[in-house]
């Protein structure tokens, strides 16, 4: 038997809402009580005093990439789940755009043996065991994400995906009207993303004074609100739930805040570094800034920010991209557009909005664990007794330099590397499974 109890450990769970100080007792990776003072424990329980800490439930991130397969030297299905774990995450969704891509029932069959051996391989002679995030995997809309011809879908959801996404936006409406049309029947998540390429051009930053300043080609803002338009038209005509990713600019925010006071059944994310970061930032010229969609001008930092917070925006999604040394270190417009994430995004969005911001820990806790849990149609786990072990213990005063050597992941694209951040997760506990379809 496995016991331990954290003592007076700052106890945050969104789902009931409550933010306490309390003593919490976990046997074999079960909750077991969750008290004011907890004194009778089981022998050999291992007693941690959690002054100081914060435990929630774990993170769960929406979309992110895998190297594995066909770039492995960026990064493995191992390193990503050790990222993750590092991170706080214990649920993550990887978007189809691998090499192959993940577009066909055999696909997701050797994914799924392969996590399982990896779980296997972890857990063998530890005590006590230790476990990797659940793995879930995003079928893929168009064969090899393409945006030309459907997946077998049907297939793909019997196959246990835990929704359909291409991770890249679909220019055909009609091909896009179809898709929701088969889909709908299926009940599985279906996220998009709203870009018009043509309208974005060789763009490479958000269009506006600071693009001309810093002498980058802008992407403007339309290039993102027009597709996000004419997707809300196609699924007030379907009616199929579509869950939109990347929201980036103030506009969307609008078009989203109206769809859902008209009622139409969509959900929306947009990422970490979006909500932390604008165009201001670019005049470093790092490679590791060039993201896609580009980061916002402030006032379309500000309006995510208020997106998220009033629940226009549902979810904060990581959209982990790895990429070599040799990779990034270019010129910023020939960089390819990505950052790492999951182990640096819990401490920064912490410091940055809840520690020198004015948002409640529940506030950002929920919408990194509970909303996008929600967002994939899984049930949030709770932390209360007969609940599985699936937690996060975060030390936010801990101080820590962002070393290469120190990430678990195999990619150090991120430009906070060699910077020193505050706040770091001490331990993730995990159930221990492999891929699963959506719960």
């Amino acid at each position: 038997m496995n016991s331990e109890l954290l003592q007076q450990v700052r106890v945050l769970d969104p789902v009931s809402g409550t933010d306490q100080r309390a003593d919490v007792l976990i046997v074999d990776g079960w909750i077991k009580a969750v008290e004011t003072s907890i004194s009778e424990i089981p022998g050999d329980t291992v007693v941690r005093n959690c002054q100081g800490l914060v435990l929630g439930p774990g993170l769960v991130d929406l979309y992110s990439h895998s190297g594995e397969p066909g770039f492995e030297e960026r990064e493995t299905w191992l390193s990503l789940m050790e990222s993750a774990a590092a991170g706080g995450f214990t649920r993550l969704a990887i978007l189809p755009d691998t090499v192959p891509a993940l577009d066909n029932p055999s696909g997701l069959a050797a994914l799924n043996q392969k996590i399982q051996a990896l779980q296997k391989a972890r857990t063998k002679g530890s005590s006590p065991p230790a476990s990797l995030p659940h793995l879930y995997c995003w079928g893929a809309l168009t064969l090899g994400v393409e945006g030309q011809q459907m997946t077998e879908l049907a297939e793909l959801a019997a196959a246990g995906v835990v929704g359909f996404a291409d991770g890249r936006p679909i220019a055909n409406l009609g091909l896009l009207r179809r898709a929701l049309e088969y889909l709908q029947p299926l009940g599985k998540p279906v996220a998009l993303v709203p870009c018009d390429l043509k309208l974005a051009g060789n763009g490479v930053m958000r269009e506006g004074v600071q693009s001309l300043r810093f002498g980058l080609p802008g992407n403007p803002a339309i290039s993102e609100s027009t597709a996000l338009a004419a997707i809300l038209e196609v699924v007030a005509a379907i009616g199929t739930p579509v869950h939109l990713m990347r929201i980036s600019t103030c506009r969307s925010v609008e078009l989203i805040e109206d769809a859902k006071t008209r009622g139409l059944p969509v959900t929306a994310s947009t990422t970490w570094m979006h909500l932390l970061l604008n165009t201001e930032a670019l005049g470093c010229y790092d490679p590791n800034l060039h993201l896609e969609p580009p980061l916002g001008n402030p006032v379309d930092q500000a309006a995510l920010l208020r997106g998220v917070r009033e629940g226009i925006i549902d979810a904060i999604a990581i959209d982990h991209t790895p990429y070599t040394y040799e990779e990034k270190t270019v010129a910023f417009a020939e960089a390819p557009p990505g950052a790492i994430g999951l182990e640096l995004a819990l401490p920064l969005l912490w410091h940055t909005l809840v520690e020198i911001g004015d948002w409640s820990a529940l506030e950002l806790w929920q919408r990194i664990s509970i909303k996008p849990a929600i967002c994939l149609q899984q049930t949030p786990n709770a932390i209360a007794p007969e609940q599985p072990a699936e937690l996060v213990l975060f030390n936010p005063q801990q101080k820590w330099k962002i070393e290469k050597y120190i990430l678990r992941s195999h990619s150090s694209n991120t430009p906070w590397l060699e910077q020193q951040l505050t706040g770091r997760v001490v331990q993730t506990w995990c159930p221990i499974q492999g891929l699963e379809s959506g719960d």
